[in-house]
């Protein structure tokens, strides 16, 4: 596809640097600008190795991530301190380590009622990212990852097409084919509208999902988030062999 661009690397580890880098280089120039960098994590065991070369990087380096306002992609439906939680993961590993303000952190809750935790997510993101003409956050980057199915975040395939279509910020997914089944995740239009969105595409046994998802008229979750941008770069790790 002409427009996703695809970084490839040898190991998960030079993954996770260059795309710390590249992120940080974002930041010093939206903290250069006195702009606040609006970015949505993913969970993901890549997403460590990230937190960790981010952390190294951004001391020495001397940037500072004050501005920056921390949003998710997905979120599971289980309290904050749970194993499964993206944001349990995200705050002991890299919030703590670079003591980041609580009120940078709009978390998504999730053990709250799933339409609990959308509404509220939704107002929050909504009060804090400038707004398009549909009304849709437009974040700086979302961060992604690719499960093996092709998923990103919390969309998964075989949704019916008024649910792939739905223009909500957030929804909330029920029978998720991975555990946990009740999640919260952004939508495709949100993911649209944002500046940039980067995939961190990281893992065996996802060669032929992201083979899928390259292709014009791939049918994973990745795939339809790529046509429906101008550009999606993925750092990718895996294999085309």
């Amino acid at each position: 596809m002409n427009n996703a661009e695809l970084i490839p690397f040898g190991s998960d580890g030079e993954l996770a640097q260059a795309a710390a880098g590249a992120w940080l280089d974002e930041i010093t120039a939206a903290n250069r600008s006195g702009s606040p960098h609006c970015v949505a994590l993913s969970g993901g065991r890549i997403t460590l190795k990230f937190f960790s070369a981010a952390i190294a990087q951004s001391k020495a380096r001397g940037i500072s991530l004050a501005r920056v306002e921390f949003f998710w992609a997905d979120e599971r439906c289980v309290p904050p301190d749970d194993p499964e939680s993206n944001f349990a993961a995200a705050d002991k590993l890299f919030f703590q380590p670079l003591g980041i303000a609580a009120d940078k952190i709009h978390r998504i809750r999730g053990e709250d009622a799933p339409e609990s935790a959308v509404r509220e997510a939704e107002a929050e993101i909504c009060r804090l990212a400038p707004l398009n003409a549909h009304g849709l956050p437009v974040l700086d980057l979302i961060f992604l990852g690719l499960g093996e199915d092709g998923h990103v975040a919390s969309l998964f395939p075989g949704e019916l097409p008024a649910a792939t279509a739905n223009r909500s910020v957030y929804r909330a997914i029920a029978n998720s084919p991975k555990p946990p089944p009740n999640r919260v995740t952004l939508g495709y239009p949100a993911i649209a509208a944002a500046r940039q969105v980067w995939v961190l595409a990281s893992g065996t046994g996802k060669a032929a999902a992201l083979r899928e998802s390259l292709r014009p008229d791939g049918q994973t979750p990745l795939a339809h988030v790529i046509r429906l941008r101008s550009h999606t770069r993925i750092y990718s790790d895996i294999s085309q062999a």
